[in-house]
């Protein structure tokens, strides 16, 4: 078998080039005493203006900037915070960590993402936020989510770590809520290796969130080493900051790449009975992870799938599981769209460079799964 038939196919992975080489090692040279923040304050500033925000701290990991946020809040023991039930654990985790209860909503049947009439018939009188979490690059309903907000005096926060490049009519992702939270993990659109950021519009808010940021110091203090308050560390490095400069200057090329690998798969499978990332009219789905969701009316075996996809070297990445179906949560066995996405859906490889050639090898194992030999 020649290389491209056997060559690995990663589930996803970073594009790199000189430019942020160039800049790390410049961090790595130069970035200390009197400089050791600089590529992070341009970090923080380059986000801000690509989203649109007035306020960004960057930090070690989105699930940081979701501790640090609730936490500038007040959100803390006996609150409760409403989001669906399908989610990775970094979005419950601060919730837990705070001493506050996660109520697991089931969530739509398109979107993935919260169904907001499950929010509001969630809402207690101990309701601190709802957390609108756009799963795999798909949008949360915002404006239904943000009225339900208003009505009740709960605010929304948007977890938009796997939503970079999405556009809710005219407006990024993470942009719109009381604050919102980025993820860039190697695994992302824009990468720093690890790392997140925190980002908002409420000046308050971000001065109590840069304080917690900084083990409780606040911006100003003329006295060193005086915390006013118990933080956090949560920062991110220099060195990684320095990539996320240059990752940012490209960050166009970025999105379009995912939107690139994503139209082919879509374009490819749409003939098939199965469902992926929805666009709805008027916004724009930056597709971080391109995922398939096979009808509930056809036989899908995920193992077999997992299972074809490592004969040719494939990487296979499940659908996240139902929070309320791992062992540290109540089981809500009535959110019937979330358990029954986790069996019938799969992530499919995507990175910026994929060449149509290995997508067709991914797209092979899906159509030999569901499409009956004559």
């Amino acid at each position: 078998m020649n290389d491209v038939a056997t060559s690995r196919i990663y589930y996803t992975k970073p594009s790199i080039t000189t430019l942020e080489i160039g800049y790390a090692t410049d961090a790595a040279s130069n970035g200390w005493g009197e400089r050791c923040y600089d590529y992070i304050h341009r970090f923080e500033a380059m986000f801000r203006q690509h989203l649109g925000v007035k306020h960004a701290i960057a930090t070690s990991s989105a699930t940081g900037a979701l501790h640090i946020g609730m936490a500038a809040m007040g959100i803390s023991v006996g609150d409760e915070v409403v989001l669906g039930d399908i989610n990775w654990i970094a979005s419950a985790a601060p919730i837990i960590h705070l001493g506050a209860k996660p109520v697991l909503v089931d969530v739509l049947a398109d979107s993935w993402c919260l169904d907001p009439a499950a929010v509001e018939a969630a809402i207690t009188p101990r309701t601190k936020a709802i957390l609108a979490v756009h799963l795999y690059g798909n949008l949360c309903e915002l404006d239904t989510l943000r009225e339900i907000g208003r009505r009740h005096g709960v605010p929304v926060i948007e977890d938009a770590a796997e939503a970079i490049g999405s556009v809710w009519h005219g407006h990024r992702a993470g942009s719109m809520g009381i604050f919102g939270a980025f993820s860039f993990h190697g695994t992302k659109t824009v990468t720093t290796g690890e790392g997140g950021i925190f980002v908002t519009n409420d000046d308050t808010l971000y001065e109590k969130a840069l304080t917690l940021s900084n083990h409780g110091r606040a911006r100003g203090e003329a006295r060193q080493f005086w915390p006013e308050t118990i933080g956090f560390k949560y920062k991110m490095s220099n060195l990684q900051a320095a990539i996320g400069c240059g990752q940012i200057e490209r960050i166009e090329e970025l999105i379009a790449g995912k939107r690139r690998v994503y139209e082919y798969y879509h374009n490819a499978l749409r003939n098939l009975p199965l469902r992926m990332n929805p666009e709805a009219p008027g916004t724009i789905n930056g597709y971080w992870m391109p995922t398939i969701v096979v009808d509930d009316n056809v036989s899908f075996d995920r193992a077999a799938l997992l299972d074809a996809f490592k004969a040719d070297n494939i990487d296979g990445r499940v659908f996240f599981w139902p929070l309320s179906s791992l062992p540290s949560f109540k089981p809500h066995p009535e959110h019937v769209v979330s358990h029954s996405l986790s069996d019938r859906a799969m992530n499919l490889p995507s990175y910026h460079d994929m060449t149509d050639e290995e997508q067709d090898r991914v797209i092979a194992c899906v159509r030999r799964l569901l499409v009956p030999e004559s």
